[in-house]
């Protein structure tokens, strides 16, 4: 019967056979038992002889009865075996591997070969399972899963789960990943399978390739457009600003992202605000990535699995922002041994310890860094140093377990904060706290689901304490804001055609912009602003190969936005004069939007491809700063009746292309976006703890276009990338400037960079970093005026002057004292250019005073593994 299913026991010895089992195969491709004089043991040695040749020696030399049609045998394919001890039924499927053959046994005990669309031509299985390195068991992200014979495949996802339906056949599984020996699984497909693959490490690889794209074939065959993939453990032999590695400084050296000032880690993508990159650790959202006013971002590497940019039209299940999405996954810990790794530089201080829970069960992680300059203050001969303090951390953890193939569970957790204190008199602290429970499910071998509960905060406060002698009262200012998310998101895979992705979040929001009280001779508490919001989201997309090269991926995101305030909160004691507040009313509100994104990918040949890409975006929450990059004291805000919802639609094309064996990568990038609703502030607008900011905020439009280059070595002793953008980002309000358009602050008409890694040997390697771009746009007096006595400077047009164009090499040399430990020198401006931070304009002086804060700046730190 040819529905009737394979056995089981066929598909499982075959298995061992590719593990060199001795096991015994005891039925045929139809379930019939094997003859007993099938699993007589031999030995036999061929090389490079005909198909038809072995097969007429293996029924000569031990009489087996095979039956086959002549037109079924492939006249080119030669065979090369050698196996000792081994029974004949094994050497048999050994010989046949290669091919579309399989075999049945007759009732007289005949061996009749068939090609497998003879047995089973219409019924198609699954193959699923987990993709994970095999020495920490850390699941592998976007594993290439292919079928070179039906040429389809599929990608890991986050989680490392994978599935692909086929018929049923007899294939070779190649699974390849980046930096991992590429693994081969031979396998007759009868049934629905699950194949759970450890990767293997390739040090070759490894240590010399740092940026990749998420798969070996993703670069060309996926529909990902303006997308990029950060592995933080490949980045070590990179230049570093103090000796500290900093995934966000990295980010500045690929085209299409600009630095927002020298030294900063905030980042504007494609024309975008700061506040519109949506930055995500472990699914949860990071307010303030940075520490000491900008100049460290939060992200330990040394806890950081995978890094995601997308700056083009990212999938449905992100939104929220305008600009682009980073993703941030943390490690998952060592589920094979323990073990610690860490590091002591000039600023930082750094441990992790990871290991498993149960073997191959469970596993931990726990991470952290340290700045320590406040020990250096105590050891100041002056009192008031040593009672100031100077400090920032982060910590990370996460543990997951895994209960059973079909349930995993995942806890992960963040906590940072600086800290900034001068002799008691008054102290600032502020950070990020995020708390990350995910459970992942399979319903069955094409339905996944990620179950998440996540909570995020960012809170800052201030004290000002008045010295003993003195009467004034101490001062609390505070401000925060609070996000709490369930997220339900399903993966189904019906088939290598078709993947569908679907999923509903709900997201409740909690805004302090300001809160200060007093204790003292005068008690009081106000709030300012206190509002609360809740967003319903809802998506779908859909992924189809609707023709052999071409691939599209289409969705839709919707979007409610509800965001309400109580009003106001004014409570005082003790004061005989109360100051003039504006109160507010309650207030509700509703927004919601339909979020449409395309992507589309046309596979000219193996080599080519073209992309294009379509989204729109909304972005309810907003970041109120008067200046360049946030800070704590800058507050976020929702949408309400007078700030309306920020909106975004992205065009974009690339061409992509494969070079010399995939050694290079290249790609070419042209985007388009405009920007509605945009939100500045008027002239000379002030916002702090203010009742009626909303009052000084202007609304306008904005447009970034561009083309992007990026070419990347991916293997050799020599890797690295050079990229280049050619950009440029307006803004028109009608409030500034006349109502003419002008440049934005981080308008970018030329950004080169070049990134290169030289691997002498194994014990040392150099790093190098190159980047230019044109000056930042800013508004400067250019003249001044006497008003009844009073000096009065005369400005230029909003940000109608440039900067002197900025440029800077760096140089890293990292010698490997012994397996995971290294010493790292490194070089940040290596030539000394003084590049313009700021311009400072003095009243008796016409000429401005140009001020750079780094020149040449060495460092040193020591790495080490145990």
């Amino acid at each position: 019967d040819r529905q009737v299913k394979s056995s089981i026991l066929t598909l499982v010895f075959f298995m061992c056979l590719l593990l060199q089992a001795q096991d015994t195969i005891s039925t045929d491709a139809r379930g019939n038992p094997v003859p007993e004089k099938m699993l007589k043991k031999i030995s036999i040695d061929l090389e490079d002889v005909q198909l038809r040749e072995a097969l007429s020696i293996l029924s000569e030399k031990w009489q087996l009865n095979l039956n086959f049609t002549e037109n079924i045998i492939p006249n080119d394919l030669k065979i090369t075996i050698k196996l000792k001890n081994s029974p004949i039924v094994t050497v048999l499927l050994e010989i046949l591997k290669d091919t579309d053959i399989d075999f049945v046994i007759s009732r007289g005990e005949q061996i009749v070969l068939l090609k497998l669309k003879q047995i089973n031509s219409t019924q198609k299985f699954t193959i699923s399972g987990f993709l994970s390195d095999a020495k920490t068991g850390e699941a592998l992200i976007g594993t290439n899963i292919y079928i070179k014979k039906l040429l389809t495949g599929c990608t890991s996802n986050v989680y490392g789960f994978y599935s692909l339906t086929v018929p049923a056949g007899r294939y070779k599984i190649v699974y390849s990943f980046i930096g991992y020996k590429t693994k081969v699984m031979d396998i007759i497909l009868k049934n629905n399978n699950t194949a759970n693959i450890e990767l293997e490490t390739s040090p070759f690889i490894s240590d010399t390739v740092f940026v990749t794209a998420s798969r070996e074939e993703n670069f060309v065959k996926n529909t990902e457009i303006g997308t990029i993939s950060l592995s933080p453990q490949k980045l070590s032999s990179m230049p570093v600003l103090f000796g500290e590695q900093d995934i966000l400084k990295t980010l500045h050296l690929l085209p299409g992202v600009t630095l927002q000032r020298e030294g900063d880690s905030g980042f504007n993508v494609r024309g975008g605000n700061s506040d519109q990159n949506l930055i995500l650790l472990d699914e949860a959202p990071v307010y303030n990535a940075f520490h000491f006013f900008g100049f460290f971002s939060v992200f330990n590497s040394d806890a950081i699995k995978n890094v995601k940019l997308i700056k083009g039209s990212a999938p449905p299940k992100y939104g929220g922002k305008l600009s682009s999405v980073l993703d941030i996954q943390m490690n998952e810990g060592n589920f094979k041994k323990f073990h610690g790794n860490g590091g002591v530089g000039l600023i930082f201080s750094r441990l992790t310890l990871e290991g498993p829970i149960k073997k191959d069960k469970s596993s931990f992680i726990i991470s952290g860094r340290r700045t320590y300059a406040d020990v250096f203050t105590r050891l100041s001969s002056m009192e008031e140093v040593q009672k100031s303090t100077l400090y920032f951390y982060d910590f990370n953890l996460k543990t997951n377990y895994r209960l059973n193939h079909k349930n995993r569970f995942y806890l992960s957790g963040y906590f940072g904060r600086d800290v900034l204190g001068y002799s008691g008199i008054f102290k600032n602290s502020w950070g990020n706290e995020t708390a990350t429970f995910r459970w992942n499910h399979l319903f069955n071998d094409k339905l996944f689901l990620n179950s998440s509960l996540i909570m995020s905060n960012f809170k800052y406060s201030m004290n000002v304490t008045p010295e003993e002698d003195e009467n004034d009262d101490s001062i609390e200012i505070k401000n925060n804001i609070k996000d709490f998310t369930i997220k339900e998101d399903f993966q189904y895979y019906p088939d290598t055609h078709n993947t569908f992705n679907f999923g509903l979040q709900f997201v409740h929001h909690t805004f302090l912009p300001g809160e200060i009280s007093s204790q003292g001779d005068s008690n009081f508490d106000i709030e300012i602003g206190k509002r609360k919001a809740r967003e319903y989201i809802l998506y779908l997309s859909h992924e189809i190969t609707t023709l052999s090269r071409l691939k599209i991926n289409y969705g839709l995101r919707y979007n409610r936005f509800s965001v309400d305030s109580k009003g106001d909160s004014f409570n005082f004691s003790d004061m005989e004069d109360l100051p003039d507040f504006d109160f507010h009313e309650k207030d509700k509100i509703t927004y919601d939007g339909f979020e449409p994104r395309i992507t589309a990918n046309f596979e000219w040949n193996e080599t080519t491809s073209f992309k294009l890409g379509y989204a729109r975006n909304y972005q309810n929450i907003h970041l109120l700063s008067n200046s360049t990059s946030g800070t704590p004291l800058d507050v976020w805000q929702p949408s309400s009746r007078t700030v309306k919802p920020q909106r975004s639609e992205q065009y974009s094309f690339g061409y992509f292309r494969n070079l010399l064996n995939k050694t290079y990568e290249l790609s070419v990038e042209v985007f388009y976006k405009d920007m509605i609703n945009q939100v500045d502030f008027e002239n000379g607008a002030d916002i702090f703890m203010s009742t009626l900011f909303e009052s000084e905020l202007v609304f306008g439009s904005g447009r970034a276009y561009g083309i992007e280059f990026l070419l990347k070595k991916r293997l050799g002793k020599l890797t690295g990338w050079a990229g280049y953008s050619l950009s440029k980002t307006e803004k028109k309000f009608n409030e500034i400037n006349q109502g003419k358009p002008f440049p934005a602050k981080f308008d970018r008409t030329h950004d080169l960079s070049f990134v290169g890694l030289y691997k002498f040997n194994r014990k040392w390697t150099l790093g190098i970093n190159f980047v230019y771009y044109t000056g930042n746009a800013t508004t400067v007096p250019y003249g001044k005026y006497k008003i009844n006595g009073k000096i009065i400077n005369a400005y230029t047009e909003r940000n109608a002057f440039r900067l002197p164009a900025y440029h800077r090499l760096d140089i890293n040399l990292t010698y490997y004292t012994r397996k995971g430990h290294n010493w790292n020198f490194s070089v940040y401006n290596a030539y000394g250019r003084k590049n313009t931070y700021a311009l400072l304009f003095r009243s008796d002086n016409p000429d401005p005073l140009r001020l750079a804060i780094f020149s040449f700046v060495p460092s040193i730190s020591y790495n080490f593994k145990f």
